[in-house]
C-alpha cells in the first residue's frame, strides 16, 4: 500500500505514522489491492472550509471530504465483490482543528478522532456512502468493527498510538455522530 501524508496544517498533535498505519489496516482488511494509492492531506480550516465550499456547496469547515480517483463502484473492496486491480484511490482530506473539536465533544483524544475520520474517508472511497437510513448503519457500523480490529491489530503488533477509548462517542453509530456534528457546528 503506498500512503502519503501531506500536512499542511500547521496543527499539533498529529501523528501522520497512525494515519498511515489505520489507512493501510483498513484497505487491507477491505482487501484493496497492495500496490493501490492514497493520498492523505492534513488542512487546516480555511482551506476545508473553501473546498467545503467548492466541492459541496456546505458553509464552513468540516472534518473529512474524500474524492476518489478511479471510478469504483459501490461495493468494491467489500469481501463479496471480485478483488480490484491496483489503483489509485484517491485523497481523503482532514482537518485536525475541527476533528479537534469533535473529539472534545465526544470525550476522546484528536488521534482517535483522526483514526475514525480516517476510516471514514477510505470507506468513502471504496464507494460507502451514508446518505441513505440502510447505507448509513451499514457504512458506520463497519467503520467501527474495522476501528475496533485496528485496535486489536495494533495491540497484537506492540503498537500503541493513544488507549482505545471506551465512551459512548468513541464508536458512534450515524444518529450519534449527527448530534454531535450539531454541537461542533453550533460552536463555530
Amino acid at each position: 500500500m503506498s500512503i502519503e501524508v501531506v500536512n499542511e496544517s500547521g496543527y499539533d498533535g498529529v501523528n501522520e505514522e497512525e494515519l498511515i498505519d489505520v489507512a493501510s489496516f483498513v484497505l487491507g482488511e477491505m482487501d484493496i489491492n497492495p500496490d493501490a494509492e492514497l493520498t492523505i492531506s492534513i488542512v487546516d480550516v480555511d482551506t476545508m472550509s473553501d473546498l467545503h465550499v467548492r466541492w459541496m456547496d456546505l458553509e464552513g469547515p468540516t472534518d473529512v471530504m474524500s474524492f476518489p480517483m478511479d471510478e469504483l463502484t459501490p461495493g468494491t473492496g467489500r469481501p463479496d465483490a471480485p478483488a480490484p486491480g491496483p489503483a489509485m484511490l484517491g485523497d481523503i482530506i482532514l482537518c485536525p482543528e475541527f476533528a479537534d473539536k469533535q473529539a472534545a465533544k465526544a470525550g476522546h483524544d484528536l488521534g482517535h478522532e483522526l483514526a475514525l475520520l480516517t476510516t471514514h474517508g477510505c470507506l468513502h472511497l471504496l464507494g460507502y456512502d451514508h446518505i441513505e437510513p440502510k447505507d448509513e448503519q451499514e457504512m458506520f457500523a463497519l467503520q467501527n468493527e474495522l476501528l475496533r480490529d485496528w485496535y486489536a491489530d495494533c495491540e497484537k503488533r506492540g503498537v500503541s498510538y493513544q488507549p482505545k477509548p471506551t465512551g459512548p462517542g468513541a464508536f458512534p453509530s450515524a444518529a450519534e455522530r449527527a448530534e454531535l456534528d450539531k454541537l461542533v457546528e453550533g460552536e463555530s
